[in-house]
């Protein structure tokens, strides 16, 4: 009873004082605010030097709260992957917003209407079904919808395979009431990019069709975007937080990471191996290039040792024979190999300022796969 009274008082002194990271539960997303803005900052700042319009994408932190961050600081506006983003986004007051996914079906017309009634939309298309979606939800809602073409620049993903097909759905896109077309686009951001958009422009003006805007996205190249010919926006969102796949494309450096999944060493069953509390429901299980790195993630205080495994909720660690610590009880940072799939893994964000906790940040869009 006396170690209960005891304990219960310590508490009290605690909820009195600031939090701290130390009173946190684990597993459990920590993000150093004066590193987000620092990041926010730099990004921004990139963009108005070289004249390039920043349409952040919102899937990495999926956050209202960080979207008006980078809204204040000069965004002009924001990029959502699915609709139920950008219901989420809309509901929070954010009234510019671009889909760069396609958008097929019924029910997705009927929602794309909708979101078109209360805010700027855009979208991109890259085949007549898509295109079809766009042009039905503007003549339900009476508003125009903004679409953009998208095209393959290297990574087999969507976009139309050739600069005729791009013409060809532009065409159609002039041609089509309530609907306005604004430009190309692509991801991700490569030299191929480039080169493609000069083809396009070259027989665009042969034909006589201007292209108003050109967008590109990709943390990993977002520093040399302006490299890019005709490039006029970015829709870049890693950069938020980095990650470890960021840092190894060199886009970052680890004092640029802004986001550690924070946890706890559970069990140590042997000398070459201790377990963490951070299993597959809070880390990402995608890999990074062995030229970047092994296991799923990076413990910054134990560079050396490697998440080796993950399950629902182990971490399964491989521990270099000869280091220290690691012992049961211990705390440690892990840097995500892909911070977009983590964040998605939980609710809220903890910010904090040096070791106190400041505020949380309510992660509203995650789960939005429709």
């Amino acid at each position: 009873m006396l170690v209960a009274r005891n304990t219960h008082r310590n508490r009290l002194h605690r909820s009195n004082s600031p939090m701290r990271i130390a009173d946190l539960e684990t597993p459990v997303p920590v993000v150093d605010l004066d590193v987000l803005e620092g990041n926010l900052t730099k990004m921004q700042t990139y963009c108005n030097d070289h004249g390039l319009r920043l349409r952040p994408h919102i899937k990495t932190h999926k956050c209202p709260e960080i979207a008006q961050m980078q809204i204040d600081r000069g965004a002009v506006g924001i990029t959502c992957q699915k609709l139920t983003e950008a219901e989420v986004m809309a509901d929070a007051g954010f009234l510019d917003l671009l889909l760069s996914y396609p958008l097929v079906g019924v029910g997705k017309t009927a929602r794309l209407a909708a979101l078109a009634q209360r805010a700027n939309v855009a979208v991109s298309v890259d085949s007549e079904q898509t295109l079809e979606t766009a042009a039905e939800a503007a003549a339900i809602s009476g508003s125009r919808i903004s679409v953009w073409i998208d095209f393959d620049s290297g990574a087999g993903r969507t976009g139309v395979p050739s600069v005729e097909d791009a013409l060809r759905l532009a065409n159609c896109v002039l041609d089509t009431l309530g609907l306005e077309f604004a430009g190309l686009i692509t991801y991700p951001l490569s030299p191929e990019a480039g080169a493609i958009y000069e083809q396009a422009a070259t027989l665009f003006a042969r034909e006589g069709v201007a292209i108003p805007g050109f967008s590109g996205a990709g943390t990993p190249t977002s520093l040399t975007s302006h490299q890019t010919h005709g490039l006029t926006e970015v829709r870049h969102g890693t950069y938020v937080f980095h990650d470890r796949s960021t840092v190894g494309a060199g886009a970052a450096t680890l004092d640029e990471c802004a986001l550690h999944i924070w946890a706890t060493v559970v069990s140590r069953p042997s000398r070459d191996r201790a377990i963490l509390d951070s299993g597959s429901k809070s880390l990402s299980s995608d890999r990074v290039p062995e030229t970047v790195g092994q296991g799923h993630g990076l413990i910054g205080e134990y560079p050396d040792a490697v998440i080796e495994r993950l399950y629902e909720e182990h971490a399964i660690v491989r521990v270099p024979e000869g280091s220290e610590g690691l012992e049961i009880g211990e705390r440690v940072r892990v840097l995500p190999n892909h911070v977009c799939v983590a964040v998605n893994l939980h609710d809220s964000l903890v910010g904090v300022r040096g070791d106190t906790v400041e505020r949380r940040l309510q992660i509203l869009g995650r789960g939005k796969t429709q």
